[in-house]
């Protein structure tokens, strides 16, 4: 079946599509709150991550259901089925470009589900922070271990 809109219409259609959600202002005030410091969407690193913090080499990405093709809830649409199915799959495979790529140069990449946060946001938020601390307890002991070789 083909796109029922012009080539003009989607593009504007497709340019509205906000590249922040809802959902990510909301995990950022709830990690703001609970005293995290961060960058939101900073141009600067690969993908654009939605949370980072540099200092500790934290990427976290906050993927929706359908953007990123979720196993559990992602759903293909029906008209112009060949578009869609070869856009979700290379979103999917940029986002395993940009976890190697992160994981190559040392950093704590985060994906969070869309889903999780919609069934259980306190405890994903709970797991959020905890991969912050975790992230931020490597780095304490990394210095540690520098400053120790130093002194």
């Amino acid at each position: 079946m083909s796109d029922n809109l012009t080539k003009e219409q989607r593009s504007k259609t497709m340019k509205a599509i906000k590249s922040r959600s809802q959902l990510e202002d909301t995990v950022s005030k709830a990690l703001w709150r609970e005293g995290y410091r961060f960058r939101k969407n900073d141009k600067t690193l690969l993908g654009k991550p939605d949370i980072s913090i540099k200092k500790y080499k934290v990427a976290i990405f906050i993927d929706s259901c359908f953007w990123h093709g979720c196993p559990l809830h992602g759903n293909m649409p029906e008209s112009n089925r060949e578009y869609w199915e070869k856009k979700l799959l290379r979103n999917k495979k940029r986002d395993q470009e940009v976890n190697e790529y992160y994981r190559k140069i040392g950093w704590n990449c985060l994906r969070v589900w869309e889903h999780d946060l919609k069934q259980d946001f306190d405890q994903t938020i709970k797991q959020i922070k905890n991969f912050i601390d975790q992230a931020m307890d490597g780095w304490m002991s990394a210095w540690m271990q520098q400053a120790f070789f130093y002194l």
